[in-house]
């Protein structure tokens, strides 16, 4: 289910990573939002339960313990924390710096063809980790939460097996999704069921999913073979978005130069229309790029309303710096609609963005390859590809309004 509209807004997961993923956190909420915008519970509908049980079903056929976590932001206080087993929400101890060891707040999962229920108190964002075989290491700061950061070598969970979905859940709803945004590690779906009893699934793989992804990455000509982290035993533990393969120093951060030169100088005799939210099709706005590389926007009647200078290619992949997209209701929409099209490679050869065609995606020889075979693997073709993959409604994405219970599924490789 889509939201009717997220504006200018990042979707709840894109904010929360950026709080969470590997930095000092109690910051601002690309971090973890206070509230999602969006629809809300419908006439009659039950309210969103004090807790809810979130379960977690093994069917992956791995050997290993498994071990859950839940860490995320009270919107109510505003305080990084951790979920116990009972659904209680524990803030963080001060840590140090350098950072110390945060206390060990896994909960034991479920073994092969079992579940463990996890209950999600109303007023979190976070994310629910779960590793097989080791525990994953925490660190906190004087002001936060350190998490796991695998695409750097150095980072004592590099040789875990481990991944994440991300969720929140306030007076409005639950919003939970398989996010491959970082990387792609643990085949897992995501669900929701509603007060009507009505379930929405996303994010399961299609037949020998996982596998199907690590070859198409590794057969990928240019530098997307180094986005694959194999562990000493011989295990492939991840695929890194070309994003985190730069910030590793795998992937070359020039990749995409010469197509955003090329799609930038395409409107300096073109105009390029945006129209940002599908239920406003009057809502337009118009780019060309200047003499100095610059290109601007117009509303319709005139008025510049937005510039952005031509972002390299860790702009893209991370949709950020040159494309920012703050928290308002026009910059923000341009901007996630510039970085979707770049990704998907539509930028440049379709001149009013976004499109809701897939086949018109990453069909250029320079494209983002890696959310282009992730997509591809996907039973129904959605994912979180990279950070605003939710233009267009392409995400991974369950919601519910009304919730009365979801699950993620460890599904089968």
């Amino acid at each position: 289910m889509r939201l009717p509209r997220r504006p200018a807004r990042r979707s709840p997961f894109r904010r929360l990573a950026a709080i969470l993923a590997c930095a000092l956190a109690l910051a601002p909420l690309s971090p973890v939002h206070a509230a999602v915008p969006g629809a809300r519970s419908a006439p009659g509908a039950l309210p969103v339960p004090d807790v809810l049980p979130m379960s977690v079903t093994n069917d992956s056929g791995r050997a290993g313990k498994v071990h859950l976590y839940v860490v995320g932001l009270n919107l109510n206080t505003g305080r990084l924390g951790y979920v116990d087993a009972s659904g209680t929400f524990t803030p963080w101890p001060a840590g140090n710096i350098p950072p110390s060891p945060a206390p060990d707040v896994s909960i034991s999962g479920p073994a092969n063809g079992a579940t463990t229920t996890l209950r999600i108190p109303r007023g979190i964002s976070g994310r629910v980790y779960f590793s097989i075989g080791e525990k994953i290491s925490f660190f906190l700061t004087p002001t936060g939460l350190v998490q796991p950061a695998p695409w750097n070598p150095s980072d004592p969970n590099h040789d875990v097996l481990f991944d994440w979905s991300e969720f929140t859940l306030n007076d409005d709803g639950l919003w939970l999704n398989s996010s491959q945004v970082d990387m792609f590690s643990i085949p897992h779906s995501v669900a929701v069921t509603d007060d009507a009893g009505e379930a929405t699934r996303r994010g399961e793989l299609v037949p020998n999913g996982r596998e199907r992804i690590f070859n198409a990455v590794q057969d990928q000509a240019g530098d997307w073979t180094g986005l694959i982290s194999t562990r000493p035993d011989g295990l492939r533990l991840r695929v890194l978005s070309p994003a985190k393969g730069i910030d590793a120093g795998t992937f070359d951060a020039s990749y995409l130069d010469g197509y955003i030169a090329e799609a930038w100088d395409a409107y300096r005799t073109r105009t390029l229309t945006v129209v940002p939210f599908q239920h406003e099709p009057d809502t337009r706005f118009y780019g060309r790029t200047d003499g100095n590389g610059v290109m601007n926007f117009t509303d319709g009647g005139g008025a510049t309303v937005a510039s952005f200078e031509r972002p390299s290619t860790k702009d893209v992949f991370g949709c950020d710096g040159r494309l920012h997209a703050p928290n308002d209701h026009v910059v923000g929409p341009i901007a996630r609609t510039l970085c979707a099209a770049l990704h998907r490679s539509t930028l440049g050869h379709l001149d009013t963005q976004p499109t809701y065609d897939p086949a018109q995606f990453y069909t250029r020889e320079v494209t983002n390859h890696y959310s282009r075979i992730v997509h591809a693997n996907m039973a129904d073709g959605r994912a979180y590809g990279f950070p605003f993959d939710d233009v267009g409604g392409f995400e991974s994405l369950v919601h519910s309004g009304s919730p009365v219970s979801a699950s993620i599924g460890l599904t089968p490789w």
